[in-house]
């Protein structure tokens, strides 16, 4: 499994050290949890955070906007170099044009969807996206748990995945730890967002262990 470490989880007056431990660790990307206090009900950071990290490691950003209307903002996302930006179907009336724009600047794009969010909500932008990514604990805070029923939705996107012969991938974000990484994996997940696991424990093996799986 692919690893993306959530800076959730950081010290937040400590992100550059943080960020170059999770490099020097293995870390596959790192994940940017962007959210406005209105679509979620926390409040992280803006595009200037991102830039700052941007400057600092060379690692994939995987740059999650949980905001309002992600249209309005986008471009001052795509001016930060990152790698992957992923918005929710919810958040906006323009999804299709919202996803073809993030493309258009040679950016990955992804679609999130949170926990009671159904999948045929995505259907019609199968074809644009880059990653698919699923929320399988409540959205907004680190540290929760990892919510079963939400394997059933990944295996169906994994089945669509196949059947149109796609080739976005499979994120999960939420309560992951090697147990639920595994669960998760097997239902058709390629990448798995943590944070509290890896910097809850010695965070080289933490990463290694769910990129085994």
């Amino acid at each position: 499994m692919l690893v993306s470490t959530s800076i959730l989880s950081a010290d937040f007056l400590n992100l550059e050290r943080d960020i170059l431990q999770l490099e020097a660790a293995g870390a596959d990307f790192i994940h940017i949890d962007i959210m406005d206090g209105v679509f979620v009900s926390n409040v992280t950071w803006g595009s200037s955070t991102v830039k700052a990290i941007r400057k600092l490691t060379s690692l994939p950003l995987d740059v999650h906007l949980m905001i309002d209307k992600p249209e309005r903002l986008l471009d001052s996302y795509l001016e930060t170099k990152a790698d992957i930006i992923i918005i929710h179907p919810e958040s906006t009336k323009v999804l299709r044009k919202t996803l073809l724009k993030i493309k258009s600047f040679g950016v990955k794009a992804g679609v999130a969807l949170k926990l009671e969010t159904s999948v045929d909500s995505i259907q019609h932008c199968l074809d644009l996206l880059d990653v698919v990514l699923f929320l399988t604990c409540d959205e907004g805070f680190g540290g929760q748990t990892f919510h079963p029923p939400t394997l059933e939705k990944i295996a169906q996107v994994a089945k669509w995945r196949n059947e149109k012969e796609l080739s976005y991938l499979i994120e999960v974000d939420g309560g992951i730890n090697p147990k639920t990484c595994r669960d998760c994996k097997e239902a058709g997940a390629d990448i798995a967002v943590a944070g509290s696991y890896v910097f809850n424990n010695r965070m080289k093996s933490a990463i290694q262990e769910l990129q085994s799986i």
